[in-house]
């Protein structure tokens, strides 16, 4: 009997073979089509983390074995974003520092693990994204053996591994920003990271809200995407996380009172503490009012929970807010936070801050306009185009009108405390040349310092809002070393209220130019609440500041020669709060009066100081403008010649560096 031949043999023990189908490779697209039929692991995400995930020295202060019970706070919102629970939207409004970006970072690596699929994490900016992949995302993938036999390094030849995007079996991840439409459109995903939304542009590109195109990649996902929304808040009607977390069930962390038990959430209301000496920090509380020492929170995070506060107008919505007051023992402590509070006394700036980063609350901007007949009353006397004795450069705004174009001019001091020098109004509009040639001579005009010094504009900022293309065709004139065309757009900014420069096209004669104007975007919204804030801030007596006492940064010093139309301008808007048609609210700035120009060109000068770097210099600029003009120290000596810092000794041939002199 003959044997039966290898067809018949593979006919009666029929498997995955390739002759079985009669082509190359059916067996992997059978074991492929195999693996797609499986369902979604029965583990969470941070029991994965305590099993695989491994914290890289270079991206944690605590490197090694990832801890949940070290945050317990994140167990529950990591494993919300598993595929075994049905929530799609998990919303996070909380402080900085409290662990959050590593849970979003553990549900990537669990993602690629054990739930392949295609994933979209988005940062505020494209620039922040590829930072966030060398600093976090790469150590999450090399520092996890399971991780590194999924996603191959970069330096091998079709990898699929760049800076913003990870390939790996199953799915991909793409990292953009969220000024960045193409990045927001680039691909379906079912997994979306959104963080830190509140520092997101109000527009991607121009082509919408960045939250509401990354979401919309989802969609097709239906039921079994998952989306995490996770931010510091900023001002109230504005952040984006404080709508969402609004819009959620409002979940807080209650954790028991170790002497009787009682559940709470911890407010810093009950955070107290003696007058100068935060080190006395404790929380009362609110059961039986006993104090709760540092060392009793370990315990008090363990044998907390998450409980909703209110019913989610979406069901498959959850909302977690989270103070670093529950941040645990070894990071930010209550007498940290306690000494925190009282360094930010007295000022806004500082206590916005400490709301936003340490409580995770938003700040209530008030916008409200000063009464311009108290300004009137704090008038200060000298003479029109004389600098006072502690402005150090100058700036100007212009605003262009119809039929003139009007110019203020502001001396800047340390702490950005300013001073009102000169007002001009230009006749004949942007349609006159002999304008426009009163503007090119006011930039070679001086000004004399109260030292005796002449000095010069640093910076003109001038408005294009208002005949776009002969404000264009001026500055290109004249050059843009010496002015910066702005163009102002509405909304608050937590990352910069001043962006660019872009270059623009511009058209003269009908001709369009190759490289167009330096265009900066200015936030006018930040620089108009600067403004009253600053307005509003006390100051000393004219007896006290006789006496030697500063007024406090920030403070605007207005002349006795501004009538009372100026300063009407000055206070002609005020923020007001607006609802949408959706129902969400807005903060937008309204007009009390008609005419609002000077308060327009102040914020114009404001970004020309921004700008030049006034923000941001260190005290060897601040020194070194004081010796040019012979101005006393704060402290009362005389400036002498500014050093700068010692640095070791160059071989190497370096390029020569001019300092910058705003004096003739």
């Amino acid at each position: 009997m003959s044997a039966p031949s290898s067809k018949a043999s593979r006919r009666s023990n029929p498997g995955l073979d390739e002759d079985l189908f009669g082509f190359d490779g059916a067996a992997a697209l059978i074991r492929a089509w195999s693996r797609g039929l499986r369902p979604d692991p029965d583990l969470t995400v941070s029991s994965w983390a305590d099993r695989h995930r491994k914290l890289a020295s270079r991206a944690s202060a605590e490197p090694g074995q990832y801890r949940t019970a070290r945050t317990p706070y994140m167990r529950e919102i990591m494993d919300r974003l598993s595929p075994g629970d049905p929530t799609q939207r998990i919303v996070f409004m909380k402080a900085a520092q409290v662990g959050a970006t590593e849970a979003g970072n553990n549900w990537i690596g669990f993602v690629i693990h054990q739930a392949p699929g295609p994933m979209l994490a988005v940062q505020p900016t494209v620039e922040l994204a590829k930072r966030n992949s060398r600093q976090r995302i790469d150590p999450l993938i090399d520092e996890s053996p399971d991780l590194r036999e999924r996603v191959k390094p970069a330096r091998s030849r079709d990898a699929g591994n760049t800076m913003l995007s990870k390939e790996f079996a199953g799915g991909i991840l793409i990292m953009t920003g969220a000024n960045s439409a193409v990045g927001l459109r680039s691909t379906p995903a079912r997994y979306i990271f959104l963080d830190e939304v509140d520092a997101y542009p109000a527009s991607a590109d121009e082509e919408g809200d960045p939250v509401t195109l990354a979401e919309a990649r989802s969609l097709t996902f239906a039921h079994r995407r998952k989306v995490f929304l996770v931010s510091t808040p900023t001002i109230h009607g504005l952040s984006r996380i404080e709508r969402e977390f609004e819009a959620s069930d409002q979940r807080r962390y209650f954790v028991p009172c170790p002497h009787c038990e009682a559940m709470q959430w911890l407010t810093f209301e009950r955070l107290r503490w003696e007058k100068g000496r935060p080190e006395t920090a404790e929380y009362l509380c609110e059961g039986c009012e006993r104090p709760i020492a540092e060392h009793h929170k370990t315990r008090m995070l363990e044998r907390g929970e998450w409980r909703a506060t209110t019913t989610a107008a979406d069901p498959t919505t959850v909302g977690y807010h989270l103070s670093a007051l529950y941040s645990p023992v070894g990071w930010l402590s209550w007498q940290r936070i306690a000494r925190a509070h009282e360094a930010a006394r007295g000022s806004d700036e500082a206590m916005r801050a400490f709301r936003n980063t340490i409580l995770g609350e938003t700040w209530m901007e008030t916008g409200e306009a000063p009464d311009w007949q108290r300004l009137a009353d704090r008038r200060e006397a000298w003479a029109p185009g004389t600098v006072p004795q502690r402005g150090l450069f100058l700036t100007a705004g212009a605003d262009v009108q119809k039929d003139r174009i009007e110019v203020d001019v502001w001396a800047w001091g340390r702490g950005l405390e300013s001073w009102l020098v000169d007002h001009l109004v230009l006749e004949g509009g942007p349609g006159d040349p002999a304008c426009w040639q009163q503007l090119t001579e006011l930039l070679g005009r001086t000004w004399t310092h109260a030292s005796g010094q002449r000095m010069t504009l640093a910076r003109l900022a001038i408005d294009t809002g208002y005949e776009t293309s002969a404000v264009y065709a001026w500055s290109r004139q004249v050059g843009f070393a010496q002015v910066a065309p702005v163009k102002g757009v509405e909304g608050f900014t937590r990352t910069s209220p001043v962006t660019g420069p872009t270059y623009v096209d511009a058209t003269i004669a009908g001709k369009r130019l190759r490289r167009g104007a330096r265009l900066w975007t200015v936030a006018t919204s930040t620089f108009k609440a600067e403004t009253y804030r600053f307005l509003r801030q006390d100051r000393p007596t004219r007896e006290e500041q006789a006496a030697g006492v500063l007024c406090p940064p920030g403070t605007i010093h207005l002349p006795d020669w501004v009538d009372g139309e100026w300063l009407k301008q000055l206070t002609a808007e005020q923020l007001v709060t607006v609802k949408g048609k959706r129902g969400f609210t807005r903060l937008e700035w309204q007009k009390l009066r008609e005419r609002n120009e000077a308060l327009d060109t102040r914020v114009y000068a404001r970004a020309a100081a921004w700008i030049l770097g006034a923000d941001r210099w260190p005290e060897v600029r601040w020194a070194d403008l004081e010796a040019q003009l012979g101005v006393a120290k704060q402290d009362g000596s005389e400036a002498g010649p500014a050093t700068a810092p010692s640095t070791p000794t160059r071989t190497t041939p370096r390029r020569r560096t001019v300092r910058s002199s705003y004096m003739r």
